[in-house]
């Protein structure tokens, strides 16, 4: 699934500002009305993976609290959220090319971090459509192979140095050849 960015995201509530914003998490399962935008954070992420390559990326997370008991019939209207975005990017430079996933988690659905996989418009309401992130191995996407040989030794172990190959010649053989006692050597 391709990830979006900051830019995109926020792209998108800006050209919609006076819908109200709901959070679908599941197939018919949304995110309570009564929901708060509680934090942003910006996560810089540096990594090494299996293949011993240095990764590093920006996330922008968007984190949803749901309160015990409904407080809200209506869920906040985009502007509410832009203007808690505001607040946010007075004190906290967010990247525009940062990769976006939203933290939400309730009694019944564990905590986690969802990607918005897209935008959909329907009325009065602008829904963000968030799906669970899925791992993959780094070595795959950058056109290698990860555990396909018995041993997955490809990805999962540093990269083998190739040693330069030593012609050897056999000295004893040669005319020029030193002898013990010569002094030649």
């Amino acid at each position: 699934m391709e990830m979006m960015n900051w830019k995109d995201f926020k792209n998108e509530l800006l050209a919609n500002p006076q819908l109200t914003l709901q959070f679908k998490y599941a197939d018919d399962k949304w995110v309570d009305a009564s929901y708060h935008i509680t934090e942003i954070k910006r996560t810089l992420v540096n990594s090494v993976d299996c293949g011993g390559v240095l990764n590093a990326w920006t996330e922008v997370v968007v984190q949803l609290w749901e309160p015990e008991g409904q407080q809200e019939e209506r869920a906040m209207e985009v502007s509410k959220a832009l203007s808690i975005i505001q607040l946010v990017e007075k004190s906290l430079p967010l990247n525009p090319d940062a990769v976006v996933k939203v933290e939400f988690g309730n009694s019944t659905y564990d905590t986690r971090q969802l990607l918005p996989k897209g935008f959909i418009v329907d009325g009065d309401n602008l829904t963000v459509d968030l799906r669970p992130d899925s791992v993959t191995c780094k070595a795959i996407e950058r056109g290698g192979s990860c555990g396909t040989t018995s041993t997955g030794e490809e990805c999962c172990a540093p990269p083998v140095q190739v040693k330069p190959k030593i012609q050897l010649v056999n000295l004893a053989s040669s005319a020029t050849a030193c002898t013990p006692g010569s002094g030649c050597c």
